[in-house]
């Protein structure tokens, strides 16, 4: 089944070349096609044998296997991909998907963290990056950490698009960050005073520690500024912090967490759809309309919880 695999790389690389899908998706795409490639081979089929019989056979396996609704719609998602742009480069006879209606998501909200929460869990951070009892190098990494906090939740920016921050980002005063979102896209992002503070910190004690040597990045290595922070530390020192900072449920707390924050308390605020669409850099609206059912959740849970009449 040389050929199955051949022709899927072909898909993987206009992908990457063409349509500059990134690098975190073309991984994603190869897991989902390297599942259906050995389900192939199993069955002894090449690509162009497959019909539609043997597509839904495809998602009841996915099924029995206990994956999640949300895996198994995109692994379909991918079959179509593949199958479909076979066709297009005539490269298969026929699309064995083109008659399958599509497979809806479920919609699942995003975990949240409230008002107090979230302060909480900034002012925890903030409170290490203050104590110098703690010894330089801990103290510039907590630093940094309260530092990329306070940008998370003052920005709502994805948290690659931090770590790729230059060095030069947030220059003293600045009110606005101009990020590079996915497909290379650039928008300007809100930062307030505190999280410019936070920042002046945490490049002043890694000054200090390094005796001045520039980094490239704004948040870096405090032993190598050469290189940047990588995204599991930055997960292991967020999900810390949750325990520093004795929150409900830390092990669901992750730097898309603070992302969500800042949506939610933004629109809780009277941010209009539109304008928070532009701050996250989502494509479409349809993505952003997840914070107006966050919204109507916790009025649920409000009117549940603080309701005189509702007894238990």
């Amino acid at each position: 089944m040389r050929t199955n695999h051949r022709l899927a790389q072909l898909w993987l690389d206009a992908l990457a070349t063409e349509l500059g899908a990134a690098a975190g998706t073309i991984d994603t795409y190869t897991d989902d096609l390297n599942c259906y490639l050995v389900w192939l081979e199993e069955k002894s089929l090449g690509l162009d044998e497959v019909g539609l019989e043997q597509v839904r056979d495809y998602i009841a396996d996915l099924d029995q296997r206990g994956y999640a609704g949300s895996t198994i719609a995109r692994r379909i998602t991918v079959v179509r991909g593949l199958h479909r742009f076979l066709i297009a480069e005539e490269l298969g006879s026929r699309d064995p998907t083109s008659t399958m209606s599509a497979m809806r998501r479920p919609r699942k909200l995003p975990f949240v963290l409230s008002v107090a929460e979230t302060e909480a869990l900034l002012e925890s951070a903030h409170k290490l990056a203050t104590d110098p009892s703690v010894g330089l190098y801990r103290q510039a990494g907590y630093a940094r950490r309260a530092a990329l906090f306070e940008t998370l939740y003052a920005s709502g920016m994805r948290i690659s698009e931090a770590l790729a921050l230059p060095s030069d980002a947030a220059p003293a005063g600045t009110r606005m960050l101009l990020v590079r979102g996915k497909g290379d896209k650039q928008r300007l992002v809100p930062l307030h005073d505190r999280a410019s503070e936070a920042i002046a910190h945490w490049q002043k004690l890694a000054a200090a520690y390094s005796g001045g040597s520039p980094s490239p990045w704004l948040f870096h290595s405090v032993r190598n500024g050469t290189k940047a922070l990588a995204r599991q530390a930055a997960l292991l020192e967020i999900k810390e912090a949750a325990v520093v900072a004795g929150l409900p449920s830390p092990e669901r707390v992750s730097p898309h967490v603070l992302r969500h924050a800042f949506a939610t308390h933004m629109h809780s605020g009277g941010v209009d759809l539109r304008v928070l669409q532009e701050l996250l850099g989502h494509a479409g609206i349809e993505t952003t309309q997840i914070y107006t059912h966050l919204d109507t959740s916790r009025l649920h849970q409000m009117v549940r919880d603080l309701h005189p009449l509702n007894e238990e």
